[in-house]
């Protein structure tokens, strides 16, 4: 058995512990700034399993004003580390700057996946099962609803369908097209 025969299954298990540590990240950071239900079992399972490295660099890098610096660094540093592992053991070199922008898109395209998949969600959800309470549904709700009212701003309800959700869906995939292309162009230039 080659040692090249264990590169894919090394690389599928680092992307993948490190991506669901960042997901959960992220949701704590989003669930924070949006104003979720703190004691929300999800929620509090979040910050129980994110807690531990953020209680140590929260020491060094403080908040500023409602944002949580040291999830921010946090999230960006293991992207960075999971990237690093995964091209070292692809054979492939970034240099420190294009590592860095590397994971910043990275990490702006799981953002925008989270809100484009919430929506859709909350959409499917409202026809299913609109009065059911569920603790995921609740932090649906918190997590999407600051979109959706700028969609029904702009598009109200129309013979009883409401096809807010389909502005933020627009926007967040032309922010897609717009934002990550030149951040992939310039990890490039930077390499």
């Amino acid at each position: 058995m080659s040692p090249d025969f264990l590169v894919n299954p090394a690389i599928f298990l680092i992307d993948t512990l490190f991506s669901l540590y960042i997901f959960a990240l992220l949701l704590r950071f989003l669930f924070q700034w949006m104003n979720a239900d703190y004691y929300n079992p999800i929620s509090q399972f979040l910050i129980k399993i994110t807690h531990p490295p953020l209680r140590v660099l929260r020491r060094f890098i403080p908040a500023i004003g409602r944002v949580d610096t040291a999830s921010l660094v946090l999230m960006l540093g293991l992207q960075m580390l999971g990237g690093y592992l995964i091209f070292l053991l692809q054979d492939t070199s970034l240099t420190f700057s294009a590592l860095a922008v590397w994971a910043f898109a990275q990490l702006l395209d799981l953002l925008f996946n989270i809100f484009f998949f919430a929506i859709i969600i909350r959409a499917v959800l409202s026809w299913v099962s609109p009065r059911t309470y569920n603790p995921a549904i609740s932090l649906l709700y918190s997590l999407t609803e600051p979109l959706l009212r700028f969609g029904r701003r702009l598009l109200p309800p129309i013979g009883g369908i409401d096809l807010s959700p389909l502005i933020p869906l627009i926007g967040i995939q032309l922010a897609k097209m717009l934002v990550l292309p030149p951040l992939q162009q310039l990890t490039t230039l930077l390499n």
